[in-house]
């Protein structure tokens, strides 16, 4: 087992790689930016050093800065969270060949998925049905209204390097193809630093459904079940609950056995979700993600598995701990993702936390790195909190929700508790009764 990892993030994620190496007895080094000086996982890691200035491309993104962290400090292994450099197909075969362990998956595989048209194709091969699209990147409006045309509208621009929501158009006829195509192409190059794009069907109502899984790179592979991931803002994951609502048992036992054959097939090594579109009873595959994700927690509250020690495990070359038949599914549990945002206009809210109180209790687990007096700093992602509930049944997930919600206090800055604290009693989202659209809808509605 390593001795010491290096964690390339920061904020509530690389905290949670910080408590999974405390507990296997692994020391810690924390990279961060000088806005995060005082930040949590700085202040509790063995180690830190300050790789730049609070812009991440000067810092979070600095690929020699992060290295000769490591060289400095001893580092065995490096560990990038999420987000940054964590799909970063280069940086992960650039940390191997300074002879430091990469833990997640093999720079191919990250170089596969990470490209959608590339990710599409494997996927087709493996046997996975995809949605039907352009085949391969258009390069011009003539390539675009082509593919469009036999697509049929409406369709969607996405960006071949792309995720997130980042560089996504529908379009529903060719006058409105030739004003967006360009646009989405500039925001691919802005976001991605490539302004290739595809197309794809549009499908009206789907749910997003995810399924998480964990590879030893040898073959084996086990599944913690799928998340539905289908409350979205602007593409945005807002809440995930895991099972999904919307699936009985024979569809969600035939999802997760094409996941694990297919990715069985390629060899797959460490934590990886492939997401899906659902709708009139098929599923369609959309992208892996080939790293750790944001809602993982639910997966660990109804597996009891910790996916970032499996993924140490893993990258140190233990034996895989855990057959499928081994993996038992209980209950079922929901995630918030709280935002430093104006609930109305989710417009950032940085500043400095006044009051900080999480709730607690049976059942409940927060991830955050706030702490009171904490400055959240204007230059990152707005997540500042993860909420997690575990309950014997959705119903009782979501009492139990409602209760933390109420508990949970973060004063001195916006934060979009009370959005969550509204979802957690809409009657639709209670029902189930839901589409990746739906919530757009909600947020625009008064409170």
């Amino acid at each position: 087992m390593f001795e010491k990892v290096l964690i390339a993030n920061r904020g509530e994620i690389a905290l949670r790689i910080h408590r999974a190496c405390r507990e296997m007895g692994i020391k810690t080094v924390a990279v961060h930016s000088t806005a995060d000086a005082n930040a949590m996982p700085v202040r509790l890691a063995d180690e830190s050093v300050c790789i730049g200035p609070p812009p991440a491309r000067d810092s979070y993104l600095n690929v020699a800065a992060i290295l000769s962290a490591a060289a400095i400090t001893g580092a065995d292994a490096i560990h990038p969270g999420l987000g940054f450099l964590a799909e970063d197909a280069d940086f992960a075969a650039t940390v191997e060949e300074h002879g430091f362990t990469f833990i997640g998956p093999a720079p191919e595989h990250i170089r596969l998925m990470g490209n959608k048209v590339a990710a599409k194709e494997a996927a087709r091969k493996l046997g996975i049905p995809t949605v039907a699209g352009s085949g391969g990147a258009v390069r011009d409006l003539a390539a675009a209204d082509t593919a469009a045309r036999a697509i049929g509208y409406p369709v969607l621009i996405k960006a071949s390097a792309g995720g997130g929501g980042r560089g996504m158009k529908v379009v529903r006829n060719a006058t409105e193809l030739a004003r967006l195509l360009p646009v989405a192409q500039n925001e691919a190059k802005s976001f991605f630093g490539c302004g290739e794009v595809y197309l794809e069907r549009h499908l009206e109502r789907p749910r997003h459904i995810e399924v998480q899984v964990l590879g030893d790179g040898m073959g084996g592979i086990i599944h913690l079940g799928e998340r539905d991931c289908s409350l979205q803002r602007s593409h945005q994951k807002v809440l995930e609950e895991t099972p999904s609502p919307a699936l009985n048992c024979t569809e969600r036992e035939h999802l997760a056995a094409l996941t694990v054959a297919a990715l069985g097939e390629l060899g797959y090594r460490s934590a990886g979700t492939l997401e899906f579109l659902y709708q009139d009873d098929e599923f369609f595959f959309i992208e892996m993600n080939t790293r750790l994700q944001v809602e993982h927690p639910i997966s660990e509250m109804i597996s009891g598995i910790d996916i970032v020690r499996e993924q140490l495990r893993i990258a140190a070359g233990a034996p895989f701990g855990y057959r499928q038949s081994d993996v038992n599914l209980c209950g079922h549990a929901i995630e918030c993702r709280i935002n430093a945002e104006n609930p109305d206009t989710f417009l950032p809210s940085p500043g400095r936390v006044t009051d900080y109180h999480p709730p607690g209790g049976l059942g409940v687990r927060v991830d955050s790195a706030l702490y009171d007096g904490y400055e959240v700093p204007p230059y990152y992602d707005s997540l500042i909190s993860k909420l997690i509930v575990h309950g014997k049944s959705r119903n009782e997930c979501l009492m139990r929700l409602r209760r933390a919600l109420e508990e949970y206090v973060i004063g001195g800055i916006e934060t979009t508790l009370p959005l969550h604290q509204r979802l957690a009693v809409a009657p639709q989202f209670i029902d189930g009764d839901y589409d990746v659209h739906w919530l757009e809808d909600f947020v625009r509605r008064p409170a």
